[in-house]
């Protein structure tokens, strides 16, 4: 159903090698007794999915899980609510901007997104190269401090749209309510139509 080299594969594989305790994300070891949370590498991924798919609002990452088969592979059919996904990113803060952060590091290293960066490591090599491309110490640190800046921003991006969506808010007992009536009403024009 999911090709092998799509990008989910290396999302799941990606989170599965990471240590979740040690990145510092709560409830990364479950509890013996009580109902058990999700997994936090699962919610991780629907994160990480949402990134690369420019998706930053809990609600259209909820309509995801319920919706998209690749986010139904990588999360194992799970379907969390809004409100799960964005405590999940509120509660995990800084654990979440280590992982973005790491993330977007193994990503360009694996040349899944664009990011030239090159560093080397006391050694001296004679080569013609670009201005632009060479960088020093100073330079590596301003590229981590805009790499940091932009994990930042996007999590306020994050925060921004499940504030704007918290405004519509859906009742969706009124809304099996109203497709109740739409097919008592179906029913009976099949009914009359007999």
């Amino acid at each position: 159903l999911i090709p092998e080299d799509h990008l989910v594969r290396v999302i799941d594989l990606y989170v599965a090698r990471l240590d979740l305790g040690q990145l510092g994300f709560e409830k990364a070891q479950s509890k013996a007794i009580g109902r058990p949370a999700y997994d936090p590498a699962d919610q991780l991924k629907l994160y990480l999915y949402g990134y690369f798919q420019r998706i930053r609002s809990s609600r259209r990452l909820e309509a995801e899980c319920q919706r998209n088969i690749e986010v139904m592979w990588l999360i194992n059919r799970l379907k969390p609510d809004f409100k799960t996904i964005a405590d999940f990113r509120k509660n995990n803060k800084a654990a979440f901007v280590a992982t973005c952060r790491a993330f977007v590091q193994f990503c360009r290293t694996a040349g899944l997104i664009a990011g030239d960066l090159v560093a080397i490591d006391g050694s001296k090599f004679q080569a013609v190269a670009s201005p632009r491309r060479h960088l020093n110490l100073s330079q590596l640190k301003r590229q981590d401090e805009k790499l940091d800046k932009r994990i930042a921003q996007y999590l306020a991006d994050l925060d921004a749209a499940d504030k704007s969506e918290g405004e519509q808010v859906v009742d969706r007992t009124a809304i099996k309510a109203a497709l109740a009536k739409l097919e008592a009403k179906q029913q009976d024009n099949r009914t009359c139509q007999a």
